[in-house]
């Protein structure tokens, strides 16, 4: 029964009739029914699949394993030739025309691979892929759907492979018309036997016949058709079994159900499915609660409309995680849509237990592809803060992070533990880059795959919620990243509906364009935002997460594709303003302060309007403060930064340096800045100078501002380091470095005016940014301010320009001046800077210790323990003047050691210890470190929560 094809996969030897010279698929061979103990020669036609390759003019190789009778699936590959990535002469391919390239296997397909003679080679299992990175990515040759290519292997005597039907058992209806292919490499003759009864036969080694069901065939029976081969006296069967099914109940959706999986409160052993799938004929549920069978049990019904399939399921064990999937028509398996938790055949197996505690195994074997988990009686999150409400929007501080590169553990909880050090740099908004499940485990999340289900790279969803309850307790709101112009592959709302000829989605897709109208910027799948299926479930995403998440509000990804107006998107679009003002009523609808903050960058008429809706919108100046920072000032006037340069009725532009997207100042600073003799940008200390300038301009300017992880410590590692969207070094021990802690120093300082002091979030205000010497100017009732700087890289005479004469105050300095000319003129060194008030304000203690007394302390003795508070992981980061025996020990409040981090001889230098917190014996609590040596002892507090 099918020994020698085992999985769902269409052959890449479609019609075995066609000539090699037409080239209408993705790889062809020599020769036709490769045998494992012959050479092969395969022939790769990159025009063809997902056209990766197409028009490439490098060399190109193969990554290339085998599918064997011991493989699970056709993901599981045996005897991979090298190491994803690896060159070698045997891998690599041959161009022999435009979009063609050869491969040659041999001195026979066994022996290339190194497979033994006792295990059955099924498949040869390729992905064509570029000689090396372009851009930061390999570029990949696949086949339709961006799927691994695979080409059978045929046994050496008589044998039958049936290309189609693609599956061992399909599905059918009365008078169905299944077409059946097969190809048989020494045949003289075939027949095509059902139910004992002949029905067709054939000279040759291939067969094509379309068999129709007869409309008296019983229903939930499975049937045989046999295909049969003959050579001389000998001959060899294979076959398929069909199974006839009645159309779908017609039945209307229970009251109160809505799309996804639905719950009942009142039995924990019952849950109800609802799969929105318009144009499909029936669908299965199949799980661990039917052993993944076909059961009429399990036969979903279909609403009066069509449009819906629903069932209800009893008999689970309450709390039990289930893994299920639906399969629609013959046989097309997905996870649930609106899944908040899904179980991934590739990748979970790569999230450690520390990340995500007891993760369900995937059901290999079973099934193939993304499924979706459910479990009735889960355990509730009790909130402590259940109605946070987000204020000050005109003067708030959003930090942008992405949690990869954030934290060395990448997960929710040790973002909790870093909140100490975001609280005390003042930030009242985080915004986290996406944490719905996107393609993989480590990415940027713009390639977004299911959207109810927070990634599980990042941990439990329960610990999500932990994390955004514990921001609301420090008055910190949180919005997330959506990516709502664009689905990738996985996506389940992709996959039902997929031209894969066109390799894009179907016509007949509700959710997503054929083709994105922008021509110039477009990734994945591109979802129609007319369609009012597009915008019912953009509804459903958004109030999600609101309601069960409690996230403050959204920041949704490149938002001019939102629109089916052919284009670049930058042009006015009556169409998209529409379009965006009705997601954000609706959003208001759920939360009246919910902040809708759009990646818009568009034409500046249509972004007033939509500020006038409601909406934030970026405002990307990284390249304007960027030359300033450099002191290359031709390009350095950032006032488009301002709401009012603009023409805006409302501070709503979201202002920035840097973002995810833009290249690190800092890193611009040290590589491109200008220098004057002594005076050298790309000096690190200078360049950290510089920063201190360019936040005293940028977060005293009125209106909503946003930092870029890390900028407060002056990261300057290109963001094309390992790749633009490659990991990124995690440099928490930057804040022991006095320099980039006294800039982090300055940054909590400006957010902690604007926290503090109405007069920045005024609306009377005036800005002077052309030249050296820049100046800002904000009057209030109760107070103004004056900001002067000079960006030269040389010693310069201003005028701050006083609005009135008399006494000012220098935040910085803390040094009172008589103003006695409104024009009076002050010198600045290169870089320097002046805040100035026309009252005394509160100054943080730390602006009384002069910079050079932020180094060593304790005779060169001293220790950093961070993040405080810390759950799971604390670092400690420690100087050693001299060589000396050395140790960290952890004390409670009474005196009790319960700890010792090390103990050991270390020579001079700098050192960084990781720290995993013995839960076991240290409970929730203060706690005092103390860096013991021969000669001097430091000692500091940290928090265990």
């Amino acid at each position: 029964m099918k020994n020698n094809r085992l999985f769902a996969v269409l052959s890449s030897i479609f019609l075995l009739t066609i000539s090699l010279l037409s080239f209408g698929q993705v790889v062809n061979t020599v020769p036709d029914f490769p045998i494992a103990t012959g050479s092969v020669d395969i022939i790769f036609n990159a025009s063809e699949g997902n056209a990766g390759l197409q028009g490439f003019a490098g060399e190109v190789y193969a990554h290339t394993g085998v599918i064997t009778n011991l493989s699970s699936s056709t993901s599981d590959w045996k005897y991979v030739k090298t190491g994803w990535g690896e060159n070698t002469p045997e891998t690599k391919l041959t161009s022999i025309g435009t979009d063609l390239w050869e491969l040659e296997i041999g001195p026979s397909i066994r022996e290339y691979y190194g497979v033994p003679d006792n295990e059955e080679i099924l498949k040869l299992a390729f992905v064509f892929r570029s000689g090396e990175e372009v851009n930061g990515a390999w570029v990949e040759g696949k086949d339709e759907g961006n799927a691994d290519i695979f080409v059978d292997v045929y046994s050496s005597g008589l044998s039958i492979n049936i290309i189609e039907p693609e599956l061992d058992e399909i599905m059918v209806q009365q008078n169905d018309i299944v077409p059946i292919y097969a190809a048989s490499p020494t045949a003289e003759q075939m027949k095509v036997i059902i139910d004992g009864e002949e029905l067709y036969s054939t000279d040759g080694n291939t067969l094509s016949y379309d068999f129709t069901v007869p409309e008296t065939s019983a229903f939930w029976t499975d049937k045989y058709a046999i295909i049969e081969a003959i050579k001389g006296t000998e001959s060899v069967r294979d076959s398929f079994i069909y199974m006839v099914l009645p159309a779908p109940e017609v039945v209307d959706l229970p009251q109160g159900l809505k799309n996804g999986i639905n719950y009942h409160a009142d039995d924990p052993g019952k849950v109800s499915l609802v799969l929105l799938a318009p144009h499909k004929e029936r669908v299965f549920v199949l799980g661990d609660f039917n052993n993944w069978t076909i059961n009429e049990d399990y036969y979903m019904n279909i609403t009066p409309d069509g449009e819906q399939f629903w069932i209800e399921i009893d008999g689970l064990t309450a709390g039990k995680e289930y893994i299920f999937q639906y399969q629609i028509d013959d046989d097309l398996r997905i996870a649930d849509p609106f899944a908040d938790k899904i179980s991934d055949p590739w990748n979970d197996k790569y999230i450690s237990n520390t990340t995500y505690p007891n993760l369900i195994d995937y059901p290999t074997g079973k099934t193939e592809y993304i499924a979706s988990v459910l479990q009735t009686a889960q355990e509730d999150y009790i909130w402590e803060i259940e109605n946070f409400e987000v204020s000050n929007q005109d003067r708030m501080v959003i930090y942008e992070l992405l949690i990869r590169d954030f934290t060395k553990q990448h997960s929710y909880n040790s973002l909790i533990d870093t909140l100490g050090y975001l609280e005390r740099l003042g930030v009242n908004v985080i915004e986290l880059m996406p944490i719905n499940e996107f393609e993989g485990n480590e990415s940027w999340g713009y390639n977004p795959s299911f959207y109810f289900a927070p990634d599980k790279y990042y941990g439990p969803k329960n610990t999500l919620k932990q994390f955004i309850d514990e921001c609301h307790k420090r008055g910190i709101a949180v919005v997330i990243d959506m990516v709502l112009n664009h689905a990738y592959g996985q996506c389940p709302l992709v996959r039902m509906y997929w031209n894969s000829a066109a390799n894009q989605p179907a016509a007949d897709n509700p959710w997503f364009n054929e083709e994105s109208p922008n021509p110039y910027y477009f990734w994945g799948s591109d979802f129609n935002h007319e369609s009012p299926y597009t915008q019912a479930f953009v509804d459903s995403v958004n109030h999600y997460w609101i309601s069960e998440y409690k996230v403050d509000g959204y920041r949704f990804d490149f938002t001019k594709g939102f629109t089916n107006t052919p284009g670049s998107g930058y042009s006015y679009d009556a169409a998209r303003v529409d379009i965006l003002k009705r997601m954000t009523t609706k959003i208001h609808e759920f939360k009246p302060d919910a902040l809708v903050i759009l990646e818009h960058l568009a034409d500046n008429s249509e972004e007033k309007v939509l500020s006038n809706n409601g909406m934030l919108l970026w405002g990307n100046l990284n390249h304007n403060y960027a030359e300033a920072s450099m002191s290359w000032l031709d390009e350095s006037n950032f006032d488009w930064i301002s709401y009012q340069k603009r023409g805006w009725d409302n501070p709503a532009v979201v202002g920035y340096m840097e973002s995810h997207d833009e290249e690190r100042i800092m890193y611009k600073d040290i590589t491109y800045g200008n220098v004057n003799g002594s005076y050298n940008i790309q000096d690190t200390s200078i360049a950290l100078t510089r920063q201190e300038l360019t936040a005293n301009f940028f977060l005293t300017i009125p209106g909503p501002k946003m930092i870029w992880q890390f900028g407060e410590l002056g990261y300057d590692y290109s963001i094309e380091f390992n790749g633009r969207v490659g990991n990124k070094p995690i440099r928490w021990d930057y804040y022991n470095d006095y320099r980039r802690q006294y800039l982090y120093r300055v940054y909590s300082a400006l957010i902690g005016l604007r926290n503090q002091y109405p007069v920045f979030g005024t609306s009377d205000y005036q800005l002077s940014l052309s030249g050296a010497i820049k100046k800002i100017h904000l009057y209030s009732d109760d107070l103004d301010v004056v900001v002067v700087g000079n960006f030269d890289i040389e010693s310069a005479s201003a005028q701050p320009i006083f609005p009135n004469t008399g006494d000012w105050f220098e935040f910085f300095t803390g040094q009172t001046i008589n103003v006695t000319d409104e024009n009076m003129s002050i010198d600045l060194k290169a870089g320097e800077y002046r805040l100035y008030f026309s009252d005394v304000v509160e100054r943080p203690e730390w602006l009384n210790t002069a910079i050079d007394d932020f180094t060593e302390s304790n005779n060169g003795l001293f220790a950093l323990a961070y993040p405080s508070p810390a759950s799971n992981q604390l670092t400690f980061s420690f100087g050693m003047p001299t060589e000396a025996h050395a140790s960290i020990k952890i004390y409670n409040m009474q005196g009790q050691l319960v700890d010792v981090v090390f103990d050991q001889t270390l020579s001079t230098g700098t050192y960084t210890y990781e720290w995993d917190i013995p839960t076991e014996k240290i409970t929730s609590g203060q706690y005092i470190y103390i860096l013991e040596t021969d000669k001097n002892r430091f000692s500091g507090k940290l928090i265990i929560q």
